[in-house]
């Protein structure tokens, strides 16, 4: 079973690699981008069968280390 975390700045803290990203992207012309907001995706290969003890151990893993919870949100999602 596989199992995939995005973990995002949350709403209202400064995001300074988005905003590089969006000035990068206007000098590249492209620019109708408004807002970056730059995250990051963790894949998680889980030897659990049972999809919602799995979803509650990766839930127990990004409190624990994957995510900095005073910053950041995460989301899980069995795949």
């Amino acid at each position: 079973m596989k199992a995939r975390v995005t973990i995002m700045l949350k709403d209202g803290v400064l995001d300074p690699q988005g905003e590089a990203i969006r000035h990068a992207l206007g000098g590249l012309g492209f620019s109708g981008v408004d807002g970056v907001r730059q995250g990051k995706v963790i894949e998680l290969d889980l030897a659990s069968s049972d999809a919602d003890a799995a979803k509650a151990e990766v839930a127990r893993m990004c409190e624990g280390l994957l995510a900095n919870t005073v910053i950041e949100k995460y989301a899980v999602e069995i795949v």
